[in-house]
């Protein structure tokens, strides 16, 4: 039998240094890569994703059927308007039952839209309206929500209120909520003459020295009003707990725009992926809860309309951390 001829292995020492360093080369890129992408996976994941019932409002579903839209379509959380929240207690519908039906979903009540004219110069129409407020908190508390908008509702036309009296309005309307467990939010309306911009909601927010002051932002309604989207980079986390996520389309123009003319994220000319940037920089990761009032989505199906909603958020954030 042949004896096979044995030849030592040879490797250069400039050979293995070089597979070496390919090597740590292929492990280190692997760990920045994977670590960039648990990092882009974990701010992804610090939004979490809302849906205003405003978006399915047309089809008139009722708070119990716009849970299960929401909740089916894997939102994480509902805003749902006082309106239909009262015509369900008031017929005798069980707050109770509706709080475990939302926690079965997994979702939470992040905030929810009323109208009650708290801000008003007529005291008594003020009194009231603090009263109602006061009625929706609870209600609101009872199904496990935490925050309601606090818009300038009921002011009349031509109606001139001071800032610091807003100030003292809103810190009264604190007051109410902190003994109840809902922080109400300071909400502008892009134009309003009351509070039509960023700055004066804000303002308010600071000189009414409640440490739960708020400010309730919108898309739309920076745009609506006018206001530079860079100024919300001067606010932080305790002020954008919430933000109402929309987009609007170039035509018609700002000033003759409306609610009406809101579209999915993405589907319009806001510059969305700045606004989630400067959200980061500043630490702050509000909840998207997205509200438009688009007709021809009122038209459709309600649970596509929830579905495809949601894509476009998501997308939005994506393409924001891309």
């Amino acid at each position: 039998m042949k004896k096979i001829s044995e030849q030592p292995l040879k490797f250069s020492r400039r050979k293995m240094l070089a597979s070496a360093s390919v090597a740590a080369g292929s492990v280190a890129v692997g760990y920045q890569s994977t670590k960039a992408d648990s990092a882009q996976s974990a701010q992804d994941r610090a939004f979490r994703y809302c849906l205003n019932t405003s978006t399915i409002r047309g089809q008139k579903l009722g708070i119990v059927e716009e849970v299960d839209t929401a909740g089916q379509a894997g939102y994480d959380a509902m805003e749902p308007w006082f309106d239909g929240l009262n015509r369900y207690a008031d017929a005798g519908g069980s707050l109770k039952d509706l709080g475990k039906k939302i926690a079965d979903y997994g979702m939470t009540i992040e905030s929810a839209i009323g109208f009650a004219p708290w801000i008003v110069n007529d005291d008594q129409k003020r009194n009231a309206g603090l009263e109602q407020a006061k009625r929706e908190m609870d209600r609101l508390a009872q199904i496990g929500g935490t925050r309601m908008a606090a818009p300038p509702a009921g002011t009349a036309r031509g109606e001139k209120i001071e800032l610091m009296a807003m100030a003292e309005r809103y810190a009264k309307l604190l007051e109410i909520g902190e003994s109840i467990g809902v922080i109400p939010q300071i909400e502008m309306w892009g134009g309003h003459p009351v509070i039509g911009r960023i700055s004066t909601a804000v303002s308010i927010a600071i000189e009414c020295g409640h440490p739960k002051a708020c400010f309730l932002g919108d898309v739309y309604h920076t745009y609506k009003g006018g206001c530079a989207f860079e100024g919300l980079n001067l606010l932080g986390p305790q002020a954008l707990q919430v933000f109402h996520l929309n987009d609007y389309p170039a035509d018609p123009p700002r000033e003759t725009i409306n609610d009406s003319h809101r579209v999915y994220p993405g589907d319009g000319i806001a510059p969305i992926a700045e606004i989630m940037q400067g959200w980061l920089k500043i630490g702050a990761t509000p909840v998207l809860s997205l509200e438009v009032f688009n007709r021809d989505y009122w038209k459709q199906d309600a649970k596509q309309v929830a579905r495809t909603g949601l894509e476009k958020m998501k997308s939005a954030v994506k393409k924001a951390l891309g």
